[in-house]
């Protein structure tokens, strides 16, 4: 396979490597991810994270175990070990059914390599066109919340809902982001702010709590995040707190804007109730581990409820921000591609 690089995503001397996000923003490491077993334990430690992007992890790895020679039924049963590695993204699903119809050609190996690639260049082409539709609902001198990280470090391309942040601040549009810390691992503090400043895109940084204040001080224009889910009925399932953040921008007559790839979107999957929530280990919540060690700030037995992501109703989002355009409530779904 030709070498490729995106922020997040290398493939270099036939094998696939990815940044670390569990390292940043102290430690830029590039890890291995050879095969399978490797692949998911960065998934599941989210060392790799971000829906598009972990759809794109898999499926040049799946190409490269081609290309080294593993025969179709292994390929096969890859395919659907990596499936499982993270059930509420979609866009993993989605990417691995194009990959697996690949799989199904005389010429598997070609034809696997080839999806791959197209699929990265797809996924930038769908970061612009989000970008570029989401800046026109941006107002000039807007403060934007976000929550999580959906910038390049999270696709292929500029990102979703940090892609729009980022276009409209090259237009002049944006004053000011409040980047929440977003559970698990603190993924906006560690990496959306880290991507603000390398953009240089002025930027707060806030705990999960303390939105409610500053819309109560009339401090936020507007909110926008990502998905990694959405569901028939518009329903999205995002990173947890997104739908604490959807209930209070309603309450305060905030826009709450969903940016996502048309990929994200499940039309077989109802609506938010059916969408599987992943439970993540408690010790993200009882203390804190990295490179300085660890430490446990609650009780040795203590129980623990730690779901990564929540459901926010599509009766309090604003607008669906797709490459496709501009959804509104009252066209959802027939101008989403359903």
């Amino acid at each position: 396979m030709q070498t490729l690089r995106t922020t997040s995503l290398q493939v270099r001397d036939n094998q696939l490597w990815i940044l670390d996000q569990q390292a940043l923003p102290q430690q830029q490491n590039w890890l291995p991810a050879a095969d399978v077993d490797a692949l998911v334990s960065h998934i599941h430690a989210l060392r790799v994270r971000g829906a598009p992007l972990i759809g794109l992890s898999a499926s040049l790895l799946l190409a490269l175990l081609a290309e080294h020679g593993m025969p179709q039924p292994e390929l096969a049963q890859a395919l659907e070990t990596l499936r499982a590695a993270r059930p509420t993204a979609v866009n993993l699903m989605n990417n691995l059914d194009r990959m697996k119809l690949a799989l199904g050609q005389r010429d598997f190996v070609s034809a696997l390599s080839r999806e791959a690639l197209r699929l990265v260049a797809e996924d930038k082409q769908l970061c612009d066109n989000i970008a570029r539709a989401g800046s026109a609902l941006v107002t000039p001198g807007s403060r934007i919340l976000t929550h999580c990280n959906t910038g390049g470090l999270a696709t292929a391309g500029v990102g979703t809902a940090l892609g729009v942040i980022a276009h409209a601040h090259q237009q002049g549009k944006v004053s000011h982001v409040w980047v929440d810390e977003t559970r698990p691992l603190l993924q906006g503090g560690r990496l959306t702010a880290w991507e603000l400043g390398e953009l240089g895109i002025p930027y707060q940084l806030i705990t999960d709590s303390m939105a409610a204040s500053l819309m109560a001080r009339k401090q936020v224009d507007a909110v926008w995040v990502g998905a990694d889910r959405i569901a028939a009925n518009g329903d999205v399932a995002n990173k947890i707190g997104t739908y604490s953040l959807a209930v209070l921008a309603h309450y305060h007559n905030i826009p709450f804007y969903v940016a996502a790839p048309h990929t994200t979107l499940d039309m077989q999957c109802p609506n938010g109730d059916a969408i599987p929530i992943e439970q993540r280990a408690a010790s993200e919540v009882t203390g804190v581990a990295g490179s300085f060690g660890s430490v446990q700030w609650a009780p040795e037995d203590a129980r623990v409820y730690n779901p990564a992501f929540d459901v926010t109703p599509a009766a309090l989002i604003s607008a669906w921000v797709l490459d496709t355009g501009v959804v509104t409530p009252e066209n959802f779904p027939a101008e989403a591609g359903a």
